[in-house]
């Protein structure tokens, strides 16, 4: 029986025990600890494992053993700082994807992105780094996903969507076919977008607009 790889998870919070979950049941990697960067949460136990320190005790835990780490921190800003934070030192991104989700043929999913319970990503669509789709969302052919992007619980995205980075699309939120969404957009939970949504913008209702 192959030895399963260390890993170490970074972010010690509610979407931590979610990513925890899904790691275990995948059964590729063992969790040595967690790191968190609020000083106070040293030496707990957090969802049965230790935390480690912050990001400060990187170097010392990187080793031939352990140089895989998964970043479980729900904020897609905050995700992606610490995500950088771990490559300039050489870490390597496990993917977490869990055992109900279904994933379709030529599916290709970036480093680090994590996929929950019951989701459907179907062909040919592809996930950037860092990518979180969340509890029941459902991804048809061809979407592309870039890199720190968060589709909340619920999200139903038709075939051909594309997403730019950092952009978060809250619970329940739909989009109809071949729509683009910029970069670090906001689409507001229950919201339904049958527009391109621009760079940086905020939207929200059904059809998604911007406020005002």
């Amino acid at each position: 029986m192959k030895a399963k790889q260390k890993l170490l998870v970074f972010g010690a919070s509610g979407h931590a025990k979610v990513v925890i979950d899904i790691v275990e049941r995948q059964g590729e990697f063992e969790i040595v600890g967690l790191l968190d960067d609020d000083l106070d949460r040293r030496g707990e136990q957090f969802y049965g494992y230790p935390v480690l320190g912050s990001r400060a005790e990187l170097p010392a835990l990187y080793s031939a053993q352990l140089r895989h780490a998964l970043v479980a921190i729900g904020d897609n800003a905050g995700r992606a700082a610490v995500a950088a934070h771990l490559a300039q030192q050489g870490w390597r991104f496990a993917s977490a994807i869990h055992p109900s989700a279904s994933i379709g043929r030529g599916v290709e999913i970036g480093p680090g992105s994590v996929i929950m319970a019951a989701c459907v990503v179907n062909a040919d669509t592809y996930l950037g780094a860092q990518v979180i789709v969340n509890t029941g969302a459902t991804l048809d052919h061809d979407c592309r996903i870039e890199d720190a992007v968060h589709i909340a619980p619920g999200c139903h995205l038709c075939g051909g969507v594309s997403v730019g980075s950092g952009s978060l699309l809250g619970v329940g939120a739909a989009v109809i076919p071949s729509v683009r969404i910029g970069k670090n957009a906001i689409v507001g939970a229950g919201s339904t977008v049958i527009h391109d949504v621009a760079d940086h913008a905020k939207v929200s209702g059904s059809p998604a607009k911007p406020p005002g």
